[in-house]
């Protein structure tokens, strides 16, 4: 068996290597490799003569031995402020592709560079598929790069999924309109409500539902009390204390999140107003911090564990069918919501 050839600084030639050597981006060279169509001839004659310069051999029999169900990999890019919503989703990702014998290589990352790399290094490491969990499912950018190499995506969360892509997600605009119902149902009129990230479809989608929610309850909008967080608990604490010092407060404060929501109680908490006898707090998703805090959040759940789980079995079954060249379109999966009516809400103080 020939062995391959070691780069300058002395380690196994990568795809990188090949990139640099032809004069193209790392994405050309994956396109080549998987017979993508949408490469010119020129061009994939230059990769593939630099392919054979740097004898990047063993790389390619080493993807060709996957082209079973055997080894499996999923690859996982995130960029979320939430810990505790990201170990939610890697409980049921991993849980299941344990069963489904499939791998998961996680990849972090930040803005646009930074998502590139990641996806360099996931195209790099061989994945058959990728979930992008919020807010990264909804970046056009990171699943065109990802769409262009042949390499299936799963957007998780997202409450507006493209076409191109699989998706499993709730209904975040019946979730949002259901807790403001419950809000107005006890009889709250004057109701803040907290914006989350503005690149995240959900923060829009939960928007409307809360103003539907409104609507239909003849209650007009004030829109002082609309305050743009950012879905992490420190938003929640600049935010809630920009309602909270106002002359006229809200009654009742509807995050888009509960870590937010968790901020909003703590600057409750230090400006000595009683919850929920002063003020009504709820969020959304249902994560763990929402039944650790005091008093106990009233949310959404949003069943992410689930979720989690199912992301791995339907992009597994993407996978499954584009390499047995069976016709595959991308699914869209819709689970229920609950919503977790706990003692951070209650009637409005008269």
């Amino acid at each position: 068996m020939k062995r391959q050839r070691m780069n300058d600084q002395g380690g196994t030639v990568t795809i990188h290597d090949v990139a640099r050597h032809a004069g193209v981006s790392s994405m050309t060279v994956s396109r080549v490799i998987n017979k993508n169509v949408n490469v010119r001839e020129p061009l994939r004659e230059k990769v593939m003569a630099s392919i054979k310069a740097l004898k990047y051999t063993m790389n390619m029999a080493a993807r060709s031995t996957r082209a079973g169900m055997g080894g499996v990999r999923i690859g996982v890019l995130y960029s979320h402020p939430s810990a505790s919503y990201l170990n939610e989703i890697m409980l049921g990702g991993l849980d299941q592709a344990a069963r489904l014998g499939a791998q998961l290589l996680l990849e972090k990352c930040g803005g646009l560079q930074s998502q590139k790399n990641a996806v360099n290094r996931l195209v790099e490491a061989g994945v058959d598929g990728v979930i992008l969990p919020p807010p990264l499912c909804d970046s056009a950018p990171t699943v065109q790069m990802l769409t262009r190499v042949g390499i299936p995506v799963l957007a998780l969360a997202t409450a507006r999924p493209l076409p191109e892509v699989s998706a499993v997600r709730i209904d975040d605009f019946q979730g949002a309109l259901a807790l403001t119902r419950h809000l107005i149902k006890l009889g709250h009129k004057r109701i803040g409500f907290i914006k989350g990230n503005p690149t995240h479809t959900p923060t829009e989608v939960r928007y409307e539902g809360f103003l539907k929610g409104l609507s239909e309850a003849g209650i007009a909008l004030d829109e002082a009390l609309v305050v743009q967080g950012q879905f992490t608990y420190k938003s929640g604490l600049e935010t809630g204390r920009e309602l909270l010092d106002r002359k006229d407060p809200p009654t009742a404060i509807f995050a888009s999140n509960d870590d937010m929501a968790a901020g909003v109680m703590a600057v409750a908490h230090g400006l000595k107003i009683s919850i929920p006898e002063q003020l009504s707090v709820c969020g959304f998703d249902d994560t763990p911090v929402a039944s650790t805090i005091w008093p106990q959040l009233t949310t959404v759940h949003q069943p992410i564990v689930a979720m989690g789980r199912s992301s791995v079995s339907t992009i597994f079954e993407r996978i499954k069918e584009l390499k047995s060249g069976e016709p595959s379109r991308p699914a869209h999966q819709l689970m229920k919501f609950t919503l977790m009516d706990r003692d951070s809400t209650g009637p409005a103080p008269e």
